[in-house]
């Protein structure tokens, strides 16, 4: 798997993340100025795009870009044979910045071309990539096309989206080799014994990303009579979203629905707690059940596995997601939980 041509390049594109992360100043820098600029009008082309998310999603990556992290990544693939190379589809998701990064990693990692259909909600950031690594690594500028129109000329197809855009991939891409992703939700299982620093570190997984990402819990799982004051006091920090419009508008609307459906909520002034027996709740709204018996729980889990992406608890099941760290997957976690480079090494 391993590709050192396009192996330095990503550790120049990691730095270039780190530095303008730990800075967030432009410092007479022609990419740092060119990636500010982007930053801006990523922002400008989707307000769930706030400059602390952007941010975030710079420092995760600047993490997994060192050569260290590529390396033990390419490792687990070394006695792969590589295959012969492909040109391979991938449509973006556009709900978190630079959400189908890792695909377009893999892709590259495993010799393939890239054909990227970018969402409408995140245009701006993948082209400025590509334009720095090519800087870096001119073999790179034929490998990597994006394209507004019909996607035509591909071998396999990587698809991220909703179920009901799900169908129409399937439909339309069923005779080649994919991977097509669905709705999936994040749940974390709470035992009432969680510390303050646990419940802190679990509104990053609710909050960030204003909720939007597959992997940022949208459900509690809490013991019958479960008390809700320490971990209302725990996230307090993230009253800061009300000077979000957008986030305001929908806890706004949500609560006045609920509340004319006569319907049982807890609210803290910027987040409504619903029971519900759901996984996805909407914006500024966090759905709980309770729950009697560990093993039944664990056998709910279980059966519901293919709409669950992450499960944040502390030694409640095996592979499990400490509290805080839902947004930092690395290399190796794969969404639904299939290996992307085992796709791309096995085709033909």
């Amino acid at each position: 798997m391993a590709y050192p041509e396009h192996l330095e390049a990503f550790i120049q594109l990691g730095a270039l993340f780190n530095q303008f992360y730990e800075s967030d100043t432009i410092e007479n820098d022609r990419w740092s100025s060119e990636l500010d600029d982007i930053l801006r009008k990523a922002e400008q082309q989707n307000s769930w795009y706030t400059r602390d998310n952007l941010l975030h999603a710079l420092s995760h990556w600047s993490k997994q870009l060192q050569e260290s992290q590529i390396k033990d990544w390419q490792s687990a693939y070394q006695n792969k044979v590589p295959p012969s190379s492909k040109t391979v589809a991938i449509i973006m998701a556009g709900n978190i910045p630079l959400v189908g990064f890792h695909d377009f990693l893999c892709v590259l990692f495993t010799g393939h071309n890239v054909l990227v259909k970018l969402s409408s909600n995140d245009s701006m950031i993948l082209p400025f990539v590509k334009k720095f690594l090519v800087h870096h690594d001119a073999s790179l500028e034929n490998k990597i096309t994006f394209t507004e129109g019909k996607l035509t000329d591909f071998n396999a197809v990587i698809a991220t989206g909703s179920n009901n855009t799900s169908r129409y991939f399937e439909y339309y891409f069923g005779k080649y080799p994919s991977i097509i992703r669905k709705n999936r939700n994040s749940v974390a299982i709470l035992s009432g014994n969680e510390s303050r620093e646990q419940l802190e570190n679990l509104g990053e997984d609710i909050f960030r990303y204003f909720g939007l990402g597959c992997r940022s819990v949208s459900k509690l799982f809490v013991p019958k009579n479960y008390a809700f004051d320490a971990f209302f006091q725990a996230i307090f920090k993230w009253k800061q979203l009300l000077e979000h419009h957008k986030y305001v508008n929908n806890y706004d609307y949500n609560k006045a629905v609920y509340l004319m459906s006569e319907l049982q909520i807890l609210d803290n002034g910027f987040l409504i707690l619903k029971e519900d027996s759901n996984f996805a709740s909407p914006i500024a709204t966090l759905f709980f059940e309770y729950y009697t018996n560990s093993q039944v729980l664990k056998e709910r889990l279980l059966e519901e596995a293919k709409n669950i992406q992450c499960i944040v608890s502390n030694g409640f099941v095996e592979n499990e997601i400490p509290f805080g760290q839902t947004q930092t997957p690395t290399l190796m976690d794969y969404a639904d939980g299939v290996d992307t480079v085992e796709f791309l090494m096995a085709l033909k």
